[in-house]
């Protein structure tokens, strides 16, 4: 991580609305290459809207949204990907019926990392042994954090530079949880620049460098994850302290 790069993703003042409805109110963030950021909050804060602003599934009301310097606010998704944007769904949308690897395929199709499929494959079985082990069973069948674990690769099979994660601890186990935060934190190795939406905001506050955190579609504090973690108002809003 650092400061002295120009932003790899900077979103200034964006609103967003559903129809008349106004959701997202003049939002503004920095992330910076190589940076873990979170950006957190209740169930219906804006958190995930707004990411679906980034990865081009809405188009915002007023702003900007600016990757390496680039406009991409209103940008298709798959002319998103091609960029080197890549977005983790919520509930990891696999398809339950095709076997992990023909999943962790579906993330190569683009033409500009299609040719070197079968290496990425290779790097995505070497970050996630278990995969590999597992390459031929049903998607479906396996556990939800296996799950995610495909749901990552499938991402990391387009070669991305920015990966967009919502809500990944969705649906699972306490103990499931740390081990997907465990995987998610081990993707600075990888030397990817991570946005990753939650409600969990005590587990992401703990494998982030930076956190934004949302109420009612505005922010309302951000800062160093370790000194959010002794905010008091974090604490008592949001960490039941």
């Amino acid at each position: 991580m650092t400061d002295l790069k120009p932003p790899l993703l900077e979103v200034k003042n964006l609103d967003i609305a559903y129809g008349d409805v106004q959701v997202v109110f003049d939002i503004s963030m920095v992330i910076h290459p190589q940076e873990l950021v979170g950006l957190v909050g209740g169930n219906g804060s804006g958190k995930s809207t707004i990411l679906r602003a980034i990865s081009g599934m809405l188009k915002p009301r007023a702003g900007q949204i600016l990757y390496q310097g680039q406009e991409i606010g209103g940008m298709k998704p798959h002319q998103l990907t091609d960029l080197g944007i890549a977005h983790v769904p919520m509930g990891r949308q696999l398809f339950g019926n095709m076997t992990v690897e023909e999943n962790l395929e579906m993330g190569a199709y683009l033409p500009r990392v299609k040719p070197r499929r079968k290496a990425s494959l290779e790097k995505v079985y070497a970050f996630f042994p278990r995969l590999q082990e597992k390459r031929k069973f049903m998607a479906g069948s396996l556990s939800g954090g296996e799950q995610q674990m495909i749901a990552i690769g499938r991402a990391l099979m387009s070669e991305p530079t920015l990966l967009l994660m919502d809500e990944p601890s969705l649906g699972l186990a306490p103990l499931v949880v740390q081990e997907v935060m465990r995987v998610i934190d081990s993707l600075r190795e990888l030397q990817l620049t991570v946005l990753l939406v939650e409600q969990n905001v005590r587990q992401v506050l703990k494998v982030t460098d930076r956190s934004y955190v949302l109420e009612h579609g505005r922010l309302v504090v951000e800062g160093q994850s370790s000194l959010l973690m002794e905010n008091p108002e974090v604490k008592r809003a949001y960490l039941g302290l």
